[in-house]
């Protein structure tokens, strides 16, 4: 009798677990590096997305292709409302924040997306038109009023 419950409860957990794991990997899919040219300020950069300790995924840039301003000087994070991060190194910018993964849907919703160009906040939402091309939707208010930008997974 005892075992039967020990079991009954193993199980119980499994059918609790097996699903969130499931759902957890194939939100994983988003993790990785990603080639981003801006068509409006033609900047060019990489994007490393990864899965944060609260399970969430945010994305943090790598790689500008011009790091330096023409006089030489590093880029710098100058236009970042927070005065504490505009010393951050255009190379160390985190740009995605909070998303989850919508396992319905197939996408990461609920983030948001920093703009450090203009050194602005949009609420974004995420998903991949094909195996290596992800689609960010950057948008105030609801998406319908918002920008897409395209990102390629190297």
């Amino acid at each position: 009798m005892k075992t039967t419950r020990i079991s009954l409860f193993i199980f119980i957990l499994l059918c609790i677990s097996i699903p969130r794991t499931f759902a957890q990997q194939a939100g994983d899919k988003i993790v990785g590096t990603y080639y981003v040219k801006d068509d409006q300020s033609s900047e060019e950069a990489k994007i490393r997305i990864y899965r944060t300790t609260s399970g969430t995924y945010a994305g943090k840039t790598v790689w500008v292709k011009n790091p330096n301003f023409k006089d030489g000087t590093p880029k710098r994070d100058i236009k970042n409302p927070d005065p504490s991060k505009r010393n951050t190194p255009a190379d160390q910018i985190t740009m995605l924040f909070h998303f989850k993964y919508d396992s319905k849907n197939n996408e990461w919703v609920d983030g948001e997306i920093y703009d450090p160009v203009h050194g602005k906040y949009y609420k974004c939402k995420m998903w991949f038109s094909d195996d290596k091309t992800l689609q960010l939707r950057g948008y105030i208010g609801i998406p319908a009023i918002g920008r897409t930008m395209t990102w390629k997974k190297l």
